[in-house]
C-alpha cells in the first residue's frame, strides 16, 4: 500500500529504510509520547522533549503506508491550528510528529501537515449536499456559523521537533467508511496568502480510531442523530490492520469518566522526504459524491496559527 514515488533515485537514507525495515532512533528522534504532545509554541517544552528522547533508546517506525486521498479533497486549505469553525462535536486535540524514517527518525522541521475530515453527521466542507448514508439531518440543520467551503480543513507547519497541533472535533462517519481523518505531508513549499503553496507531497494517508472509542462517541449528541450501519476497522476498505504504521491513533481521554470532554490523539508519521506521492494510493475512499463541490476552499478567509 505504498504511494507512487516519482523520485526513483536511491539515496543513502532510502536504502537504509528499504534494507533495514525499522531503524534505531537517533539522538533527535521524537517518536515518544512526551515529544508528540509537546506544545508547538513552547520552546522550553520542545527542548525538554528532545532531551528526554535523546536519553532513551527506541526503535524508529517504518515508512507509513500511503493510501488514497479519497473523493473529498480540496486545494487551498488554511494554515491554522483550530479548524472547527464552530462545528459541534467532541473536542479532539491532534498532535502529529513528522520524522524522516529513512534517516534515524530525525524530525522534519518545516513540514506542512494538512488534514481534513467530516463533521459529526458525516458531511465534508465543499460537499455539504453529499448524502453520508444511513439517516442524518441535512448539514444545514446544524445551525452553526461554519464556512461550508473550509470547515474541518487546515494546515500546520512542523516546529523544530517535527510536531504539529490541531484543535478539531472527533469526526463522524459516512457509508461505507469507518471513522477517519485524511492527512497529507508536504515539504519544500511555503506559507502564502494564508495557505501553503509549492513543494511536493511526500505522504498521503488516513488516521483511524479504535472501534470502542468511536462507538461510544457516536452515542453522544450531535453524533447520535446520524443513525445506520457503522463500519468497524476490520471491515473498512482502507485500514489494513497495520496499527500505527497504517494510521491508527493513540487516544487519551481528557476525562476518563466523561468522553464528552474530549480526547487527545497522537501519532508519529514516518515519511521519506525524498519521495513524492500522487495521492492515488490504494484502498479506495468511498463512493465519490454526485455533482460538483458546493464550492472551493478559499484562502481569503482569516487564517490563524
Amino acid at each position: 500500500m505504498t504511494g507512487n514515488h516519482k523520485n526513483t533515485s536511491i539515496t543513502r537514507r532510502r536504502a537504509l529504510a528499504v534494507s533495514g525495515g525499522t531503524v534505531a532512533a537517533g539522538g533527535l528522534a521524537v517518536a515518544g509520547f512526551q515529544s508528540a504532545f509537546a506544545d508547538t509554541t513552547d520552546t522550553s517544552a520542545d527542548a525538554d522533549a528532545t532531551a528526554s528522547a535523546s536519553s532513551t533508546s527506541s526503535e524508529c517506525m517504518t515508512l507509513m503506508s500511503s493510501v488514497t486521498e479519497g473523493p473529498y479533497y480540496l486545494d487551498g486549505a488554511l494554515v491554522r491550528k483550530d479548524i472547527t469553525e464552530g462545528k459541534a462535536g467532541v473536542p479532539l486535540t491532534l498532535r502529529l510528529t513528522v520524522v524522516d524514517a529513512t534517516d534515524g527518525c530525525t524530525p522534519v522541521k518545516g513540514a506542512a501537515v494538512e488534514i481534513w475530515h467530516c463533521d459529526a453527521w458525516g458531511y465534508y466542507s465543499g460537499y455539504t449536499t453529499a448524502n453520508p448514508g444511513g439517516s442524518a439531518p441535512a448539514e444545514s440543520e446544524e445551525g452553526d456559523s461554519a464556512n461550508d467551503n473550509t470547515y474541518l480543513r487546515g494546515y500546520q507547519i512542523a516546529n523544530g521537533n517535527g510536531v504539529v497541533k490541531f484543535e478539531t472535533i472527533f469526526p463522524g462517519w459516512y457509508t461505507p467508511r469507518t471513522c477517519h481523518i485524511h492527512v497529507k505531508v508536504h515539504t519544500g513549499g511555503e506559507k502564502e496568502d494564508g495557505t501553503y503553496e509549492g513543494g511536493k507531497v511526500n505522504y498521503t494517508g488516513q488516521l483511524f480510531f479504535a472501534d470502542d472509542i468511536a462507538e461510544e462517541i457516536f452515542t453522544l449528541e450531535p453524533y447520535s442523530k446520524h443513525t445506520g450501519d457503522y463500519t468497524v476497522l476490520a471491515d473498512d476498505m482502507v485500514y489494513d490492520g497495520g496499527g500505527a504504521a497504517s494510521g491508527l491513533l493513540t487516544l487519551k481521554a481528557v476525562h476518563k469518566k466523561d468522553p464528552s470532554k474530549g480526547y487527545k490523539g497522537f501519532l508519529t508519521l514516518g515519511i521519506d522526504p525524498d519521495a513524492e506521492n500522487t495521492g492515488a494510493g490504494s484502498g479506495g475512499g468511498g463512493t465519490p459524491p454526485s455533482g460538483a463541490p458546493s464550492g472551493s476552499a478559499s484562502p481569503s478567509a482569516s487564517a490563524s496559527s
